[in-house]
């Protein structure tokens, strides 16, 4: 699937980057992988941890706001992975004109050098903050996910492919509620402050994420957005998990904070298929091509379904919760 590919990947230097570059070397022989980021110390740091592969991949310095630079590097290349984002919500409410230029003219740009320079596929990240979005960040992530959904009505009949992937936060990612539970526990903390004690959220690891990437790889045509099935849990689970016996304070949700996570919402089910282990959720255009677009031994799933994590036939009970933190690398 990868071997002897061209593979670029925009943010290449985040915990997505390090974990997919690790696994296509691990499972396959890509011609050259190519890392597309604006943190040079982070390309520095990449690259001396890069080995036995360092021959093969290639460090760009570059901003998804240059589309010149953009045209430049996507040259040659065969697969587009897109994870370059500005995410972190309260910074993006306080930012918001910066958020756009990176999340919506960056995916505008990242589009446009893919059909000029005819990419096979590209494949975007996206999170579950962009649907039905209550932040900026998110209501940016809505119009990057329909960016890329609908670049495919200007491909013509190219052979070109543009998909996106949907996931909640990676469990023990930089930001996320683990890390910060962590961070007061070894502060010393007795107490762990808990939004609300309703709150529930997905449940998926980094290697679950990189595996849905995989899977979109391999079987996109173009207009899917990949959806992984993946239990959920509660918060208050999740921080007796951490800390058995310590207090929980209910201390009011955060502006911008969900109370559960959506993946799916009802009026996205009227074009969506379940695969076993994921969904994709096809656009309601009129361009959409059943004979095109679609992927065979999908199954119709019934109007009105709502994929959140609050109402997920899959939960993760404490126990499995401390089974489940044992194999997480936690990012502050």
């Amino acid at each position: 699937m990868l071997n002897d590919k061209v593979i670029l990947i925009t943010g290449g230097t985040g915990s997505f980057g390090h974990k997919f570059t690790e696994r296509i070397f691990k499972k396959y022989q890509p011609r050259k992988i190519i890392i597309y980021s604006r943190d040079e110390y982070k390309q520095y740091l990449m690259q001396t941890r890069c080995e036995p592969w360092c021959k093969r991949m290639r460090f760009l310095i570059g901003d998804v706001r240059d589309r010149d630079r953009l045209n430049r590097a996507f040259e040659g290349v065969d697969i587009v992975i897109h994870a370059a984002a500005l995410k972190h919500v309260p910074a993006m409410e306080y930012n918001p004109i910066e958020a756009v230029k990176t999340n919506i003219h960056g995916a505008e740009n990242i589009i446009d050098a893919a059909l000029d320079r005819q990419v096979k596929k590209v494949i975007a990240l996206s999170t579950d903050k962009g649907v039905h979005p209550v932040n900026l960040y998110g209501a940016t992530k809505m119009v990057s996910d329909k960016l890329f959904v609908h670049a495919n009505a200007y491909r013509g009949m190219k052979d070109m492919a543009f998909s996106v992937v949907r996931y909640g936060n990676v469990a023990g990612s930089r930001g996320s509620v683990i890390p910060y539970f962590k961070s007061l526990l070894e502060r010393g903390a007795k107490k762990l402050p808990i939004t609300d004690n309703a709150m529930t959220r997905f449940w998926i690891s980094l290697d679950d994420g990189v595996d849905l990437v995989f899977k979109a790889i391999e079987t996109a045509k173009g207009t899917e957005i990949f959806v992984s099935k993946i239990p959920s849990f509660k918060v208050t689970d999740l921080a007796r998990a951490m800390a058995p016996g310590a207090e929980l304070e209910e201390v009011g949700i955060r502006a911008g904070e969900k109370l559960h996570e959506i993946m799916i919402t009802p009026e996205d089910s009227r074009k969506t298929y379940d695969f076993g282990d994921h969904f994709i959720i096809y656009p309601q255009v009129d361009w959409w091509d059943i004979n095109r677009h679609y992927t065979e031994g999908g199954k119709r799933i019934e109007n009105g379904f709502q994929y959140s994590s609050d109402s997920n036939d899959q939960w993760l009970t404490v126990e499995q919760i401390k089974e489940e933190l044992k194999k997480i690398n936690v990012v502050y």
